[in-house]
């Protein structure tokens, strides 16, 4: 198999490939051994084997690793990467092979907080705690109440009743074959890159200049302002200039001095982002925000229905049984 190269820009088009940070070979058979281990690990009727499906997919998970170990032995991540990685592989694989809905759940919780934690150590901060609000806050609390409403209510026989839906595996082979597919593709996509698909414009400099109070406290930290000194501003204007490489201090009594873009002063990755999203993209969040209430709002609406429908069936029943003790006390009496 040929080595696939990295598109890292205009002009150049090798870089990082994939036999120089993993065999082609093992990668591609390590994933049809782990598509195997998931497949036989799905719930389903009969025996069960998902003890045999862990041991497949653990063998195929190992053997990727160590691969990329003996490949690369001066670029091995560090111990929170393995620790990470595997909670949120094993939680994934049991979210989808767990036969109770609600501990599936659980286990999305798990696989939510240890990807949060792999993006902690690429150091996207804000990826890791929006990961966590939206997906282990909104997102599982309207997934369970989806579980409250469609599970069936448990009776006096068999409290722990379950439908099949919840139990079987509909489809193991299609649902487990899509899967693996596009996780070779977007391997080999990850890898390749598309040379079609210009690289975005770096963040520069240029938006700190609207940003005189991250100045302002830079500044302070660094210990590079005088007492009662804070960022010029004319005309509405905070004089911060990328370009120039300058900045103009005023102090109390209207002194003004100039002094040099201090090292170190640029946009972190969270405000890099908070400013992408409001300045670019405001439209965005409020439809994301509606779409959240909307899905709050219909799950409270469903619930009550439900309420509704059990109250209505426990007064029939209470009805039922008073008609019953009625004729028995007539026929006693008779």
């Amino acid at each position: 198999m040929e080595p696939i190269g990295v598109c890292e820009g205009a002009g150049r088009r090798g870089g990082a490939r994939v036999a120089e940070i993993i065999n082609p070979y093992v990668l591609y058979a390590m994933l049809a051994l782990g598509a195997v281990g998931v497949a036989i690990a799905l719930p389903r009727r009969g025996v069960s084997w998902q003890v045999l499906g862990a041991i497949l997919g653990a063998t195929a998970i190992g053997a990727i690793l160590l691969s990329l170990a003996l490949k690369t032995p001066g670029q091995i991540p560090n111990l929170y990467f393995y620790v990470f990685a595997l909670v949120a592989v094993g939680g994934a694989l049991r979210v989808i092979t767990h036969p109770k809905p609600v501990y599936s759940a659980l286990y999305f919780i798990l696989t939510v907080i240890a990807t949060a934690g792999l993006f902690l150590i690429l150091s996207a901060e804000f990826m890791a705690f929006a990961l966590i609000i939206v997906y282990a806050g909104a997102i599982l609390i309207t997934y369970l109440f989806v579980i409250m409403l469609a599970t069936q209510a448990p009776t006096e026989d068999d409290a722990e009743v379950l439908t099949e839906y919840d139990t079987t595996a509909r489809e193991p082979i299609v649902a487990t074959l899509s899967g693996f597919v596009l996780i070779a593709a977007l391997t080999t996509l990850m890898f390749r890159g598309v040379p079609s698909l210009e690289r975005p414009a770096p963040v520069t400099q240029q938006l700190v200049e609207r940003m005189p109070g991250k100045v302002e406290r830079f500044l302070r930290n660094e210990k590079l302002l005088q007492p009662g000194e804070k960022v010029a501003v004319v005309d509405g204007v905070p004089q911060i200039s990328a370009t120039t490489q300058q900045i103009t201090l005023v102090g109390e009594g209207g002194a003004t001095r100039t002094i040099a873009w201090p090292e170190g002063l640029a946009l972190d990755n969270p405000e890099r982002i908070g400013w992408s999203l409001l300045a670019d993209h405001p439209g965005t969040i409020e439809i994301a925000g509606v779409i959240l209430l909307m899905a709050m709002l219909g799950a409270v609406v469903l619930s009550r229905k439900q309420v509704q429908l059990d109250e209505d069936a426990k007064a029939r029943m209470a009805a039922g049984l008073q008609k019953s003790d009625k004729l028995s006390t007539e026929e006693v009496s008779a």
